[in-house]
């Protein structure tokens, strides 16, 4: 594949420390595809509010990852922002804010990440009406799904795309759902929907089974994994830290030690794009030989850590992987 000019600015000019990092963990990958692995993305932090659907969609759509483990707010933020993106405010100075100033835009339903505001009429509300359909009629049905499921069959059922506000090609839940490649969502319950779905609980509308629970979900990766982990394996491409890698990563120790079933390999690729100070006890920012210890990674797995800001990485990533 020919270089396109992002990709031929990185090798003229990333060549030491974090830069040379971020190219050589790049051509890991690139490796780990041509030889036949498949690839986990995990989304931790705001990243679809920080619009990574731009790149990460791409990469869905060229098969350049296999499957995806979230947040609950990386899951439904998406979305929120193809539906609502013209209502969201950008406050550049946020550093600035009074806690009178926080507390306007409270008052006027803009809930804050950083120096973006999320409009809560027409992101959650929006989505809300439509979801909690797909919610009843399933149970009405005694069906019961996994919340990325349930986002899947509101998305490919068009009921939302009166509202789109972006280009869908930007859209990585839509790419995702496209392809219907498979979404972990650990700690679902950790989010505005899961918010909103207790609260149908608690009102006696909805039962909590009908959304499939966390155990579930690693239940479910375990014949994921053991059905595409021959050959060159399965590599593991974290983008922050927190449960969207924690929870994944914990699947080949649990079979090996918890299953005894020793057979299973090591993810046979991984990197990070970390701000973690190690030294704080962190788990998910840990140095990656500290995974050996384990159980999650192999001494020959390659290992990479940007320590960066994804924000700023995961795109340029992308672009070389994607060759622009």
């Amino acid at each position: 594949m020919t270089k396109g000019p992002i990709s031929q600015f990185i090798q003229h000019h990333y060549r030491h420390f974090n830069a040379a990092t971020l190219i050589d963990a790049a051509k890991g990958y690139e490796t780990h595809l041509l030889e036949g692995g498949k690839m986990m993305i995990t989304l931790a932090g705001a990243m679809s509010t920080a619009e990574l659907g731009i790149s990460l969609a791409e990469m869905i759509r060229q098969d350049k990852v296999h499957i995806i483990s979230c947040t609950g707010a990386n899951l439904e933020e998406d979305v929120m922002n193809l539906v609502a993106h013209s209502h969201y405010k950008r406050v550049p100075n946020y550093r600035d804010l009074t806690p009178q100033e926080e507390w306007d835009l409270l008052e006027n339903h803009y809930n804050r990440v950083t120096d973006t505001c999320i409009p809560e009429e027409e992101a959650f509300r929006r989505l809300q009406k439509h979801l909690v359909k797909q919610w009843k009629d399933a149970e009405a049905k005694g069906e019961r799904y996994f919340p990325h499921e349930f986002l899947y069959k509101t998305v490919l059922s068009g009921d939302l795309k009166q509202y789109y506000e972006i280009d869908p090609k930007d859209s990585w839940i839509i790419a995702a759902a496209e392809k219907n490649i498979p979404i972990v969502v650990p700690g679902w319950e950790d989010s505005t929907t899961g918010n909103i779905f207790a609260s149908y609980v608690i009102k006696g509308e909805l039962k909590a089974s009908t959304v499939k629970s966390g155990i579930e979900y690693m239940v479910w990766l375990t014949e994921w994994y053991r059905n595409n982990s021959s050959g060159k394996g399965v590599g593991f491409f974290q983008i922050g830290g927190g449960i969207a890698g924690d929870f994944p990563i914990c699947v080949v120790p649990m079979m090996y030690q918890d299953l005894e079933w020793h057979d299973v390999p090591f993810w046979s690729y991984f990197c990070q794009i970390s701000d973690s100070t190690t030294s704080y006890g962190s788990y998910s920012g840990a140095v990656p030989n500290e995974k050996i210890t384990w159980g999650k990674l192999d001494i020959n797995t390659p290992k990479y850590i940007v320590e960066s800001d994804a924000t700023i990485v995961a795109p340029l990533m992308f672009a070389w992987i994607l060759g622009w």
